[in-house]
């Protein structure tokens, strides 16, 4: 009797044997350190699908490329740095099992699928966690890396959330899921439905990676669901060019508005307004490295401090440079355009030999940083702040135009200057004051531009042909020419650019400029007054 007791129990210990190894998470790990890629594949599904969250950090550590095969027993650890040495870590437990030589241990090597059946079987541990943003980040691993395997803890998980926002990620992680797997064809019908809902170029990655394995009969549902997401792109695509010309407007509007005013007051072309951008942009260098040194706290208003100030620098630079040579050159445009073209070169060189030829580091606010979605729209903060920043600058300078006292001369010295003059009207202050709010508004605008673009010697170089093009184009000394001349060739820039290029979309938006001059020297909104009639 005691006999047939024991050898049954010999059978049925044998029996259950292969199952109780596969459900043991340490012999499927030790698995990994003899498998081809193939097998090592389907063990991370075995491993995945005991559900055992100890498991995870070796898995990251299987994708990060630490885990070890030691030679002499075929056992598997972790294995992390520890001098000359390795310090062995078990996989499931997480407790030390000492050192070991490099010579004694094997890498396992992983390829990108298996780093793929990772992220995935991640995914699916980590669905259950107490934190919301883990969570969140799993159901988003198990949406990219679609396994049948995780249909369930999937659908587990999916039935305990209670957060909307994570419950509705779940739910199209099931929904690619049962495409994944062996589901009736109902349920993966209303899945595609789901997928597609989703949009976006996402969703078509994952309809067509799981397209080869559906039925016959779901492939119209898939072709349909895909046109629909790129007609839908394709409108989304078309916003997001309009968007991107609005903000390249605006950052244009920046740095023409001040020439648009001291080229329409006094006739002069000024090849010197872009290092008034540049000495704007290297006067937030230099608030910021004092806020860095001295007032760290302060860093999320540095920009605010830094328009004040780079206003002042660049007035004052600006008055400098009408009262020291431009008043001497009135009524002479070759030798003006010389005389500011020098005036940029000695400029140029100054900065490089005070703050040197390279990039200097301008950092971004916290409230500038980052981007969020809106409907199929990336917008960056820094650009959605710049462009609210330049429609400020522009009414506020539109305001100052038709409502100050200072404001009323400047138009007439525009539209009359020896009728102003003859009203006592101080001409030549007029004109150096001008001169001087254009170039401090070139300063402004480098503050912003500091937030896009490199700091550098050369940053104004950049855009004073296309501050030209703008002003001629909207109408010399029209501020609503400016604005709207800065949008149009934003926006048009932006549409070429994909199709023909950078360059020669510029080259286009030059010829079409020079075109449209003909038939309008005077620009969109020609300015009226006696001088331009006469």
């Amino acid at each position: 009797m005691l006999r047939f007791f024991l050898s049954t129990l010999l059978l049925m210990l044998s029996l259950a044997a292969p199952s109780m190894a596969q459900s043991d998470p340490t012999s499927l790990f030790n698995a990994l350190g003899k498998a081809d890629f193939k097998q090592a594949e389907d063990v991370i599904g075995q491993l995945a699908a005991s559900a055992d969250p100890r498991i995870v950090p070796a898995l990251q550590a299987f994708g990060e490329g630490d885990l070890y095969v030691r030679k002499a027993d075929g056992a598997v650890f972790i294995a992390k740095p520890a001098g000359a040495d390795l310090a062995l870590i078990d996989p499931v437990t997480g407790a030390s099992a000492g050192e070991a030589p490099k010579s004694a241990v094997t890498k396992i090597k992983v390829n990108n699928t298996l780093r793929r059946a990772i992220r995935s079987a991640l995914g699916g541990l980590t669905l259950l966690s107490p934190d919301r943003a883990v969570r969140l980040a799993a159901a988003q691993a198990v949406l990219q890396s679609p396994s049948a395997e995780n249909l369930e803890l999937v659908e587990a998980a999916l039935a305990a959330e209670t957060d909307k926002q994570v419950k509705a990620r779940m739910e199209e992680a099931r929904a690619v899921s049962v495409l994944a797997s062996d589901r009736s064809v109902e349920e993966k019908r209303a899945s595609i439905a789901t997928v597609a809902s989703l949009g976006g170029r996402e969703a078509i990655g994952i309809l067509m990676s799981v397209s080869a394995n559906l039925d016959a009969g779901l492939k119209p549902d898939v072709d349909a669901a895909i046109a629909g997401i790129e007609s839908k792109l394709l409108f989304w695509d078309m916003g997001q060019n309009i968007w991107y010309g609005l903000s390249l407007g605006s950052v244009l509007l920046l740095a023409a508005i001040g020439l648009a005013i001291t080229f329409g007051v006094m006739g002069i072309i000024n090849m010197a307004h872009g290092e008034m951008v540049m000495i704007g942009a290297y006067s937030t260098f230099m608030v910021q490295q004092v806020i860095r040194s001295h007032y760290p706290d302060l860093f999320d208003w540095s920009l605010a401090i830094a328009l004040p100030v780079a206003f002042l620098v660049t007035g004052a630079v600006g008055l400098v440079i009408e009262r020291g040579v431009i008043r001497f050159l009135y009524g002479r445009p070759l030798e003006t355009l010389l005389a500011t073209w020098g005036i940029s070169l000695i400029l140029q060189q100054t900065i490089r030999t005070i703050f040197g030829p390279t990039n200097q580091e301008v950092g971004n606010p916290s409230w500038m940083s980052g981007s969020f979605a809106l409907g199929g729209l990336t917008i960056t903060w820094n650009r959605l702040w710049i462009v609210l920043f330049s429609l400020t600058i522009f009414f506020a300078l539109l305001a100052l135009m038709k409502r100050s006292a200072f404001g009323l001369q400047m138009r007439a010295v525009t539209q009359n200057r020896r009728m102003a003059s003859s009203m006592g009207i101080r001409t030549p202050w007029v004109d150096a004051f001008t001169f001087a709010l254009g170039s401090g508004i070139a300063g402004i605008a480098g503050v912003a531009l500091s937030q896009i673009d490199n700091v550098s010697p050369n940053l104004g170089q950049a855009y004073i042909i296309d501050s030209f093009m703008v002003v001629v184009f909207g109408g010399v000394g029209n501020l609503w020419g400016t604005f709207v001349g800065a949008l149009s060739l934003g926006v048009l820039n932006k549409f070429l650019e994909p199709s023909v290029g950078a360059v020669l979309g510029k080259i286009l938006v030059l010829v079409l400029i020079i075109l449209f001059i003909q038939k309008r020297p005077r620009g969109l909104f020609a300015l009226k007054g006696r001088a331009i009639e006469a």
